[in-house]
């Protein structure tokens, strides 16, 4: 029954054609499970009971839908569609009160709802705890310095595109008294995040000793439900973008990181090489590094990509020459 400016209208459909109205609201539930199962790591195989939850369940085409997804398996009809949720609640709140006995033998794990990170170079974002991550976890990655870099600054962000200024920023802290190194020397970044989903990011130089961290709380700066739900949509709609920009990203690091290579490799005795080689070294270099520095973001990634194949196959042709 409708009710639309005092106008009363009531009206019966056949299963059929109330099938055919909504089939595209039942794809996307469908969609919802299928992503779901994605998300966990878990194949249609590993779930043991598929348990029916909401009054819409009861729809005919939802239940044959779902349980062709799950390859016919027989559907979990004994909990009242309607008191599923609440039960569970129930069942959560006796685990969580020490005065009742007879309480089943549960455990219910919170997951991350965004990947964590750092910035790294070309404004990337590097995943250290990725989405759906059970918690408590910890997990540790290592990065690199630059030439007898002083201090790293080190911001922290959630979300999931490859930008890292295109998500959440949690909270920055700066790691100093470093001691001369030259580029590539490894600091440890380490992510910890405890049962009660507090956020801890800490950074270590072995070699010194030298540490820091940031603590990071959920209700400081943490995003909301609606939030979190947008961030996943924005990744998803701009996944095509967000691929072009890592690749370019990684051509450019790549490419910066075999100039500096072929610089220190250059600082030995050259003089076996002639004089055109030379030239054409220092030209092949300066272009290289006019090339990260000047226009970084006009040129397409095919541009970085094949002049590193051409810094590459030059160099090659000459390093049984250099002492």
């Amino acid at each position: 029954m409708l009710y639309f400016k005092g106008i009363d209208f009531c009206s019966s459909i056949t299963r059929g054609k109330f099938e055919e109205i909504d089939m595209e609201l039942f794809e996307e539930c469908m969609e919802t499970v299928d992503k779901c199962l994605t998300d966990s790591k878990m194949g249609k195989g590993s779930v043991r009971d598929v348990v029916l939850v909401g009054g819409s369940s009861r729809i005919s085409k939802v239940q044959e839908l779902l349980q062709d997804l799950f390859d016919g398996k027989d559907l979990c009809k004994s909990i009242n569609p309607d008191e599923a949720v609440p039960y569970g609640a129930s069942v959560q709140a006796a685990m969580l009160s020490e005065g009742i006995k007879n309480v089943p033998d549960l455990v219910l794990l919170g997951v991350t709802p965004l990947s964590l990170g750092i910035l790294t170079k070309g404004d990337v974002m590097s995943v250290v705890i990725p989405r759906n991550t059970r918690i408590p976890v910890r997990k540790t990655q290592v990065c690199c310095n630059l030439d007898n870099q002083k201090r790293v600054p080190f911001s922290v962000y959630e979300g999931e595109r490859a930008r890292a200024n295109d998500n959440n920023l949690l909270g920055s802290f700066v790691l100093s008294g470093l001691p001369p190194s030259p580029r590539g020397h490894p600091l440890d970044v380490s992510f910890a995040i405890d049962v009660n989903g507090i956020l801890s990011v800490s950074t270590e130089e072995k070699t010194s000793g030298n540490k820091n961290e940031i603590t990071i709380i959920n209700d400081k700066d943490r995003l909301s439900t609606e939030e979190i739900g947008r961030l996943i949509q924005e990744a998803e709609k701009y996944r095509a973008e967000d691929k072009k920009f890592l690749r370019k990203a990684n051509a450019m690091n790549s490419l910066g990181y075999y100039v500096y290579k072929m610089r220190n490799v250059l600082k030995k005795d050259i003089s076996s090489l002639c004089s055109k080689e030379r030239e054409k070294i220092d030209y092949a270099i300066t272009k290289a590094t006019n090339l990260l520095d000047d226009s970084k973001y006009q040129y397409e990634v095919e541009v970085f990509e094949d002049h590193h194949k051409e810094l590459a196959s030059f160099f090659e042709s000459i390093a049984s020459k250099i002492g």
